[in-house]
């Protein structure tokens, strides 16, 4: 799935600006808060696929 593959990547990423802002860095700590807000979306999309996919089967058997 395309956005769970999309999810692991973002938080790969923000590994780096998560450490500097528990350091104290204040714009890590803003890029880290803007990756959670993307990590967010791509949690929900996937929840939204996986709700989607759950009502085919119900529908199809």
């Amino acid at each position: 799935m395309e956005a769970y593959e999309r999810l692991k990547k973002l938080v790969a990423e923000v590994d780096d600006d998560m450490q500097k802002a528990m350091g104290g860095n204040r714009a890590a700590g803003t890029r880290v808060r803007q990756a959670m807000q993307a990590v967010k979306e791509a949690a929900q999309e996937i929840r939204a696929g996986i709700l989607e996919q759950r009502k085919k089967e119900e529908a199809s058997g």
